[in-house]
């Protein structure tokens, strides 16, 4: 006689499955060194750190339900910061950055002298680009602007700033950026041991991200988040002041982006203006948008599927890879809303509405 399977809920381990998935994908990625020759390992490091500042960003749009434009902002002042600090090494006493000896400069600007310590370029680091987020976000939030027109102004900020970058050749090497970098902490900056501890410090930085992050979206502090993007008034009818949570998780998403731009570029070895300008920021979007909002592991996939399609279409197709890209963004955002993470969950309730099979 045959029975009908009745309907069962999700169990608890299938909606632990992305954190899981998470972890698994984090786990291999620190083994990566022993697998992975230095190419496809510098590679993988960029885009790992590009996923740090992918997580920031879903926790702002996904979560909080603020689009920022201007995330390249953030990732440049965090690679800015960096880049000084790896510019300085090497040189001997009262030798000068050799762009500054192009420019004509004369003596080390005063800006510059930090950057002799690498603990005060950490601080720096894990600082400037915070605070910076967080007052221009409590400026602007502070006047209740929001929705499209805050986009607008992080897309002016990212023109501005990136501008700013270009015509101080004499502070950040203008147009051409900084490169050329030697060593690191007396070690050479190009050996494969040196480029396997960049890459290291990636995984574990991203490992610390994705925990933070996924404990404050699954916490009290993630309800709140959530009820600004969902009903800001209400919250604030409530009793509390929706301006603070906005100032605080858009200077985490700052952290998030200043964290990415020092790790990106010891294993790029560049950054230029052009890294925090537009383009580039609305690319941090189409990652966000591509892996799925508001899920942080489909931040992460996003941000990896997307740019090593960026990296292979770039190279087959240079005249219409930005297109690909674009139409892909397109495509998901009217298709697939959810991104990949939400075809995932499309996939598995349809396997669960299937049930075990039937008894006779």
């Amino acid at each position: 006689m045959a029975t009908v399977a009745a309907a069962v809920p999700v169990p608890r381990a299938a909606r632990g499955a992305p954190l899981l998935l998470a972890a698994l994908a984090l786990a291999l990625a620190a083994a990566a060194p022993l697998y992975l020759s230095q190419t496809p390992l510098n590679l993988l490091g960029q885009f790992l750190a590009l996923a740090i500042l992918a997580i920031g960003l879903d926790l702002i749009w996904g979560y909080a339900g603020i689009l920022s434009l201007g995330q390249g902002v953030f990732f440049g002042i965090g690679g800015y910061l960096m880049a000084m600090y790896l510019k300085m090494q090497g040189l001997q006493p009262g030798q000068l950055p050799d762009f500054m000896t192009w420019s004509g400069v004369t003596s080390l600007p005063l800006v510059w002298h930090p950057f002799e310590s690498f603990p005060l370029t950490l601080l720096l680091v894990f600082t400037l680009p915070a605070l910076f987020a967080y007052a221009f976000g409590a400026l602007v939030f502070r006047s209740r602007i929001r929705g499209v027109y805050f986009s607008i102004m992080t897309q002016a900020l990212a023109v501005a700033v990136s501008t700013l970058f270009v015509d101080q050749q004499q502070l950040t090497g203008g147009s051409s950026g900084l490169t050329g970098f030697q060593s690191i902490l007396g070690h050479s900056f190009y050996a494969n041991a040196t480029q396997i501890a960049f890459y290291e410090v990636t995984v574990v930085v991203l490992a610390a991200v994705f925990a933070v992050a996924w404990y404050l979206t699954r916490s009290h502090f993630g309800v709140l988040l959530r009820a600004v993007r969902d009903g800001e008034n209400r919250l604030r009818f409530f009793g509390y002041n929706p301006t603070v949570f906005k100032a605080f998780v858009f200077a985490l998403a700052g952290l998030c982006a200043g964290l990415a731009g020092a790790l990106y570029v010891p294993q790029n070895g560049i950054i230029a203006p052009g890294m925090l300008g537009v383009v580039p920021s609305i690319e941090m979007v189409i990652w966000v948008a591509v892996g799925g909002r508001g899920t942080i592991v489909g931040a992460l996939i996003g941000a990896l599927v997307v740019s090593y399609a960026k990296y292979y279409l770039s190279s087959a197709y240079p005249d219409f890879w930005l297109f690909l890209v674009g139409t892909l963004f397109v495509v998901v955002v009217l298709f697939f809303p959810r991104g990949l993470m939400g075809l995932a969950e499309l996939a598995g309730r349809a396997l669960r509405r299937r049930g075990p099979p039937s008894e006779t």
